[in-house]
């Protein structure tokens, strides 16, 4: 398994600041992953000499990032040495996820414990992104309010998870087809609402962290089994079908954002018009609403709202439903039909299903078995493994949580000293 300072590096840096910041990123991910560790044990790891090992560890018990934990004997006649583990409460994040009804809030720490929930009805109207942007201002101040009460905590930044591609440094969404909003720049809109937050905003596309966040926890179920994949593809599907890719553990969002966007992958030319403008997109049959309404559903969605009728479609599925049980089969030899023209494009070696796709899974994996069956035929043990998330609704947050954990460990200069 690949160790996290093992990560792809680039060259070392040469301004002296930066080759700072670099060496204290070294040995804190190093504490982070493998802590309580001596400052011996930091020295071999990393490479670098014992008087610089000690000048670091010195410069993050300062950030209040790590502290020392005891010691262990050394096996010989030489002093204990004292261990280092990191201080996961020092660091918090705001993580924030927008789906069509409801502003979901989450505040973790370095660790991902969480120290904060809420769920909020934002009642957006469909094509204006504003009255959106002031309710997830809203309730990052509040959140911010909360990690103010933890004494000694550093807010490190909020990340706000939107159901859209997300491109360049300006965090820019091109589009956002569910919502009904064409470009917007998301984070100017919600910083203009929060004048006194002392943190960075980020805006994220949701899928892409969720993929991430269902990624490390796979390879936390696994370990030490072997290395991951060099190339993880992800399908989700709740507010809609979305999905990222992983290159090395880290989100590949391609030229423009817009890597991983699996639910408007064309599957048939001749299909129905999606709203996107194209016709036949994967969205269009394994959608939330597509399902209900295969399901003889829709008049339940329309009078009770979408969340109803896919309870109810659960609740089906559970009982065994011979319509139910036919519209997942049909459902997954498309979602497998996917996978194909993934598995082609990436030679991804594992693909996640997430969201209802991981919840419906049992019923889903035969169809998509059916659909590799060809492929199978002339390329036998080349297809990917075909796994279930194991997140559920929770995956989008966690993975905003580790985006902010991620830039802490990356630059722990962020980090002000205690």
């Amino acid at each position: 398994m690949r160790a996290p300072t093992d990560r792809p590096q680039t060259a070392p840096p040469a301004d002296t600041a930066a080759v700072r910041r670099h060496n204290l990123a070294l040995v804190l991910r190093h504490i982070a992953a493998y802590g309580p560790c001596a400052r011996t044990e930091l020295a071999a790891a990393t490479g670098l000499v014992h008087a610089s090992v000690t000048g670091i560890t010195a410069e993050l018990i300062e950030r209040g990032l790590v502290r020392e934990v005891g010691s262990a004997a050394t096996g010989g006649r030489g002093r204990p040495r004292r261990l280092l583990r990191v201080v996961p409460e020092r660091v918090m994040a705001i993580a924030v996820q927008v789906t069509l009804e409801r502003v979901e809030v989450m505040v973790g720490d370095l660790a991902g414990t969480v120290v904060h929930r809420v769920s909020e009805p934002h009642r957006a109207p469909y094509g204006s992104p504003r009255p959106l942007a002031v309710v997830i201002a809203r309730e990052i101040e509040r959140a911010a309010a909360v990690v103010a009460g933890h004494e000694g905590a550093h807010l490190a930044r909020a990340v706000v998870a939107m159901a859209a591609p997300v491109t360049g440094p300006g965090h820019t969404v091109p589009a956002a087809i569910d919502f009904g909003w064409h470009r917007t720049d998301l984070r100017a809109l919600v910083e203009e609402h929060l004048p006194s937050l002392a943190c960075p905003v980020d805006v994220v596309n949701d899928a892409n962290v969720a993929a991430l966040a269902e990624y490390h926890a796979r390879i936390a179920a696994t370990r030490p089994s072997g290395e991951p994949p060099h190339t993880v593809a992800y399908i989700k599907a709740d507010t809609g079908v979305g999905g990222g890719l992983l290159i090395d553990g880290r989100i590949h969002t391609g030229s423009r954002g817009m890597a991983g966007e699996i639910g408007h992958v064309p599957l048939a030319l001749d299909g129905p018009e999606c709203r996107c403008g194209a016709r036949g997109c994967l969205a269009l049959y394994v959608g939330p609403e597509a399902l209900a309404t295969a399901a003889g559903l829709a008049d339940l969605a329309a009078a009770d709202g979408l969340p109803a009728a896919l309870t109810e479609l659960d609740h089906r599925l559970r009982a065994d439903d011979p319509t139910a049980v036919a519209v997942l089969t049909g459902a997954g030899r498309t979602l497998g039909a996917a996978v194909l023209a993934i598995w082609g494009l990436t030679d991804a070696g594992e693909v996640i299903l997430g969201g209802y796709l991981a919840t419906w899974g049992r019923w889903l994996l035969p169809g998509i078995a059916e659909a590799l069956e060809g492929r199978r035929a002339v390329a036998d043990r080349l297809e990917p493994a075909i796994v279930l998330g194991v997140l559920g609704g929770d995956a989008t947050l966690h993975g905003a949580l580790r985006i902010s954990r991620e830039a802490t460990l990356d630059d722990p200069t962020t980090v002000p000293m205690a």
